[in-house]
């Protein structure tokens, strides 16, 4: 086969090794419009499950990204000055630029050819044109996918906070969080280490102290300031880094969850932010993406017919992403309304911060929910109560509006 892979993030990369281990004549060439090593983001994370599938799609780019990586296993809070610790599972960071650096030079020693600097803008690019298959990996504004927009049935929906992406010189041990209070509302910041120089860290806030802290008007220097003494005990004296432009606006966001109908049309196939978004408090974008291209290689191995091959992962990576896009919306809701639960001490608060995924919280009292969720810990039977009757007052809820 040809194939044309159009965007050459973690999910495009590393679709390109896994059919060029699994078909050496695969004539196959990744386009991508950003310099080399160039990249948004800092780091990025991932848990243990996730290198346990890509050691069975690749060793050698599983062993290369595991070397790369920091981990660490708990999560801390700071809450009004408190801190207060979390014991959890093993987490991973690596720096986004590593990795992608780490998969290029994978796929070019199997026979790839990726090439850096090279916009696709439309479906009917040239480069395209005697491809058997083309990979649409160009990220949630996807230029293939927006020309065919009535077939695959994008729905996007926008979260209510504000958010930016940031760096730091402190390195992190554990997954960082700190939550402050100012005249004008909550702001709150997540930080984890990605290498043993840089953290990354994700500030977050209603859009009304964003306005009313003034984040709204001010150049990023100035920002960058003002959140470094906010964040002050978070940061122990170390800088937040952006994007080196102190005269432009700070590049604050607002999430944008993409779904899909269908993946696939004709030979043009859907991959990670093309297909589907999930909030980054979740830390999972890049696990499900590289996840994506996993069940597209398979279905591309089980099936000779494109179509059916197609057709075969669209349908399992939606219904694989059906829990995670679940705890991903309710996430995102657990910090749009977080007020709801400052009330808490800090270690309630930090408890109920680790079941923000529960599709019960939002519908009971959070002292209430902390009770129940404590003893649920030591009654087997309250814990199946508990979660039988999440997601029937969840559907109660929704069918009343």
């Amino acid at each position: 086969m040809k194939l044309a892979i159009v965007g050459g993030g973690p999910a495009g990369l590393y679709l390109s090794i896994l059919l060029k281990r699994q078909d050496p004549a695969h004539e196959i060439t990744v386009y991508e419009r950003n310099p080399e090593g160039s990249t948004y983001g800092w780091g990025v994370t991932y848990w243990a499950g996730l290198l346990d599938k890509l050691r069975a799609g690749d060793p050698e780019s599983a062993a290369a990204v595991a070397e790369a990586s920091v981990t660490w296993t708990d999560g801390v809070a700071i809450v009004r000055d408190e801190r207060t610790v979390h014991r959890g599972d093993a987490g991973f960071g690596i720096g986004r630029r590593r990795m992608l650096s780490l998969l290029a030079d994978r796929a070019e020693e199997l026979g790839v050819r990726v090439e850096f600097e090279h916009d696709i803008a439309s479906p009917e690019a040239p480069e395209l044109a005697d491809a058997d298959l083309v990979v649409a990996a160009d990220g949630v504004n996807s230029v293939l996918r927006e020309a065919h927009p009535e077939h695959f049935g994008s729905a996007v929906t926008a979260g209510r906070n504000q958010y930016i992406w940031l760096g730091t010189t402190k390195v992190f041990d554990s997954f960082s969080f700190a939550f402050k209070e100012t005249e004008h509302g909550w702001i709150w910041c997540y930080a984890y280490g990605f290498s043993g120089e840089r953290s990354t860290c994700v500030v977050e806030c209603s859009r009304e102290t964003w306005t009313g802290l003034g984040l709204d008007t001010l150049g990023e220097a100035d920002s960058l300031h003002l959140l470094e003494k906010l964040f002050h005990d978070l940061l122990d004296g170390h800088e937040l880094i952006g994007r080196d432009r102190a005269d432009d606006a700070a590049q604050w966001l607002t999430f944008r969850t993409l779904t899909n109908r269908v993946w696939h049309h004709g030979n043009l196939v859907l991959l990670g932010d093309a297909a589907h978004t999930t909030h980054y408090s979740i830390g999972a974008g890049t696990t499900l993406a590289l996840e994506d291209a996993l069940a597209l290689a398979d279905a591309l191995r089980a099936h000779t017919d494109l179509d059916t091959a197609l057709t075969t992962y669209g349908k399992r990576r939606r219904a694989e992403l059906v829990s995670a896009q679940s705890a991903a919306r309710y996430s995102a809701q657990w910090y749009e309304n977080l007020p709801r639960y400052m009330r808490l001490e800090p270690a309630r608060m930090f408890a109920l911060l680790g079941q923000r995924h529960s599709p019960l919280l939002p519908h009971i009292p959070p002292q209430l929910y902390y009770r129940i969720d404590r003893a649920a810990e030591q009654l087997e039977p309250l814990r199946r109560l508990k979660r039988w009757l999440g997601p029937r007052v969840a559907r109660a809820v929704h069918g009343r509006r």
